[in-house]
């Protein structure tokens, strides 16, 4: 995230489009005709599946109408918080879960009737529930979920003389060594783009037995010795040459030298989340054919593979008036029902998986599971089980970020493993007890 993000995750799953402004919309909180603005970041393909979903939706209920709003990912949050503070703002926001928390605080996020909340309850996986709850109660309904496994090119194993995917940390330093000649590198790391920085770090922390935050998530875990085993591989990778940082810029989209390098035949191992297949399958045609999957190695302290999983929502504004809030959360219920897009499939996973995106309602999983079960996407749902859900508190994004600032300085070669985790746990307890 992308989905960032996620940052992201979050991850980022679309082509930028320009902002389009947010309409006045008709209907009062005595009812009437509504005109609902969903605000999303997708792209042009998915917006358009978006507004046939919202058209059939009018046909039946001819008093609600849906506009769609794309905004670039990166604008995303900022456009909700600029006009979701009007009445006439979107009524309707697809965002990651994350930023839940400081939403429901600020009174945007509006908490789902309770037939609504007992139908996430009964059909989505427990972990996603809670990512889209507060204090225990919904404030959205759950769609896509994404999550991190190692992705590797088999054309360039094959020339290394690697028969198959490294399973633990030993295996990926001699691995990413044999890999690395001339121009190529043996394994990618992203910069400038916090999720994915943070991401994958994780990823490999929770494969090494270690966490992000406490179990109440008020405090940084990252001072533990699983953290600084995990700072350690990325500093000895940087150290023997097999990570390349002038091939690591990526923006929320992947586009940038990241993305370029891996499609270029030029890094033979990344570990990235689910969504950017179809980025893999437009840049490298033919040659996606070489691109595999497999869980992330385990560290050292580890005893199973896991990843970072996040989820987004999507979430009505709770700023909106009482007759557009109905409305829209009838709509959303509609989008996400099994009955609204093919064969037994939501809408919104028949959009998710148009872009290569497992989708998280029960149903869905089963309604596609031919389409999942492709050698690039058989990994990731068979991790879904093992996955580390991300921490949704307040002060997250900024943990994050904070984060991404000394793993960044890591992977450049500007400090060491212990400074880095060091410097990590300070800032983000701080970004935390800031946001408290």
């Amino acid at each position: 995230m992308k989905k960032s993000v996620l940052a992201t995750v979050g991850l980022g799953l679309s082509l930028a489009l320009g902002l389009a402004g947010c309409s006045a919309s008709t209907g009062d909180a005595e009812g009437g005709a509504q005109e609902l603005t969903f605000l999303t970041h997708w792209g042009p393909d998915q917006v358009k599946m978006l507004e046939a979903a919202g058209d059939a939706f009018t046909a039946d209920n001819p008093d609600i109408t849906i506009k769609v709003q794309a905004v670039p990912f990166g604008n995303l949050l900022s456009t909700l918080r600029t006009q979701g503070a009007s009445a006439d703002g979107p009524a309707i926001v697809g965002i990651y879960d994350a930023w839940l928390p400081e939403l429901v605080r600020d009174g945007l996020a509006a908490q789902t009737p309770d037939d609504v909340a007992a139908d996430v309850e009964a059909n989505w996986p427990a972990g996603v529930v809670t990512a889209a709850s507060q204090q225990g109660a919904v404030y959205g309904i759950p769609n896509e979920i994404d999550l991190y496994q190692l992705n590797y090119n088999t054309k360039l194993f094959d020339a290394a003389g690697i028969a198959e995917p490294p399973a633990d940390w030993d295996a990926l330093v001699k691995d990413a060594a044999a890999l690395t000649t001339g121009e190529q590198q043996g394994i990618g790391f992203i910069t400038n783009w916090n999720s994915g920085v943070v991401h994958p770090f994780l990823s490999l922390l929770a494969s090494n037995g270690g966490s992000f935050l406490n179990e109440d998530g008020t405090k940084s875990a990252l001072d533990s010795p699983e953290a600084l085993e995990t700072a350690e591989l990325y500093q000895q990778l940087v150290d023997a040459g097999s990570t390349d940082p002038a091939k690591s810029p990526a923006n929320a989209n992947t586009t940038g030298p990241y993305l370029d390098a891996f499609v270029n035949n030029q890094t033979g191992m990344i570990i990235m989340a689910n969504w950017w297949e179809s980025a893999l399958k437009d840049g490298m045609g033919d040659g996606f054919a070489n691109v595999a999957t497999a869980p992330i190695p385990v560290g050292p302290s580890g005893t199973e593979s896991s990843s970072i999983s996040y989820s987004w929502m999507t979430m009505v504004n709770g700023k909106a008036s009482d007759a557009k809030q109905a409305a829209a959360w009838k709509f959303l219920s509609y989008l996400n029902g099994p009955d609204s897009g093919e064969a037994g499939s939501s809408a919104m996973a028949d959009i998710l998986v148009s872009m290569g995106i497992l989708p998280s309602r029960a149903s869905d999983l089963e309604a596609h599971q031919a389409q999942l079960e492709t050698p690039f996407l058989t990994s990731y749902v068979e991790q879904l089980a093992q996955a580390t859900p991300f921490p949704t508190v307040l002060g997250g994004p900024a943990a994050t970020d904070a984060l991404q600032r000394q793993l960044e300085a890591l992977i450049n070669g500007q400090i060491d493993a212990k400074t880095a985790m060091a410097n990590a746990a300070k800032d983000v307890d701080a970004a935390l007890a800031a946001a408290q």
